[in-house]
């Protein structure tokens, strides 16, 4: 009572943040790059519950940073900086937005990352106390592999400590060509766990994947990540979600990418419908109104409202991918929650090193 009164009858009083956004506030200060500040973010925890409207069979998942340096025009994860902002009055608001990044703002995502302190040890702690057999995502909400781990190896210390374990199963999502620095950890990862990579590449269009994902590696870089990848022995496959309406959700669009991935030897090939979340909106929506204007009206319509594709266009795209996939004897996954489980049937069987294990050889049997 005593707090409520006194932000009331004090309200030029700053009230001091609390939770995620306290921990926000004390990060200190940890390198620079291109219109980018990085901190140090303290943090309790680093396996995250997984609870999603999208029913994804993951149980857990890691971000070793909070922010993304990639700046995807249809990044669904740019609200999880609005957590961070302070909770300030509406008078003083603007005061406070003046001096500071806000967190609010959906660029804000991509300028002010945070780098997960003592994200190994944490890990080490806290796979004693999960089920193994639970899917484990490292890469959800943002790249594990963005140009700060080339630095900041948080990604690689994490790997370090899977490689000391045996029975997990992890999924990795990335954009980056750098996951290829960590092959020798991946490999020991495989050998006694299930490893499942995922490589997202959105089109084989370089100018296109320009405007899409500016700070991401060019296409051709990450279909030759997942050569190195599968001639290692590992698991990996092309992912090239999402599918953008009128742009790359037509069989031509599929068909070249299914046979890109076919050429480098992926194991699986899979592609998802666009979803915009009402963070992610202003940016994809500006995005398409200055490239693919003659869109404008038929996006305005689709999400007029709803945030996910209607369930007849996703079944026909879902008919498209798996066609794709049978041309190229490519594996397939019914959903992309699917990290390391795959889709009951055929598909091709990746090729596999002399010291992977056996359940690594029954994926995508």
């Amino acid at each position: 009572m005593a707090n409520k009164l006194g932000a009331t009858l004090f309200p030029i009083l700053p009230q001091q943040p609390t939770g995620i956004a306290r921990l926000a506030a004390e990060a200190e200060h940890a390198d620079d790059g291109h219109l980018i500040e990085f901190k140090m973010l303290k943090v309790r925890s680093i396996l995250n519950k997984s609870v999603s409207k999208r029913q994804l069979s993951l149980a857990y998942s890691i971000n070793p940073y909070r922010g993304c340096e990639f700046g995807c025009k249809y990044c669904y994860a740019r609200y999880t900086h609005e957590f961070m902002a302070p909770k300030v009055p509406a008078e003083t608001s603007a005061e406070v937005t003046n001096n500071a990044i806000d967190m609010r703002d959906p660029l804000a995502f991509e300028r002010m990352i945070f780098l997960k302190q003592n994200a190994a040890w944490l890990l080490e702690q806290e796979l004693k106390k999960i089920d193994p057999a639970d899917e484990v995502a490292l890469g959800t909400a943002t790249d594990p592999y963005q140009p700060i781990e080339r630095r900041a190896r948080i990604t690689r210390s994490l790997l370090e400590v899977f490689a000391r374990k045996e029975g997990y199963r992890l999924g990795i999502v990335t954009k980056s060509r750098l996951i290829e620095r960590d092959i020798d950890l991946l490999v020991q990862v495989a050998r006694r766990n299930t490893l499942v990579v995922h490589v997202t590449i959105t089109t084989p269009d370089a100018a296109l994947a320009r405007l899409l994902e500016p700070r991401a590696p060019r296409p051709d870089l990450r279909f030759q990540a997942v050569k190195r990848l599968r001639e290692a022995g590992i698991v990996a496959g092309v992912f090239g979600s999402p599918l953008l309406p009128g742009i790359t959700d037509n069989e031509e669009a599929l068909d070249g990418m299914a046979r890109r991935a076919a050429a480098v030897g992926a194991s699986f090939f899979a592609a998802h419908p666009l979803f915009l979340k009402p963070c992610s909106r202003p940016t994809y929506l500006s995005f398409v109104r200055e490239h693919f204007p003659a869109l404008q009206a038929d996006y305005a319509k689709r999400f007029a409202t709803a945030d996910f594709a209607g369930r007849e266009y996703r079944e026909r795209l879902a008919k498209m991918v798996d066609g794709a996939c049978r041309r190229y004897g490519l594996g397939k996954r019914s959903s992309d929650a699917l990290l390391t489980r795959n889709e009951e049937g055929g598909g091709k069987r990746p090729m596999q090193s002399a010291g992977t294990a056996a359940r690594q050889q029954r994926l995508f049997a």
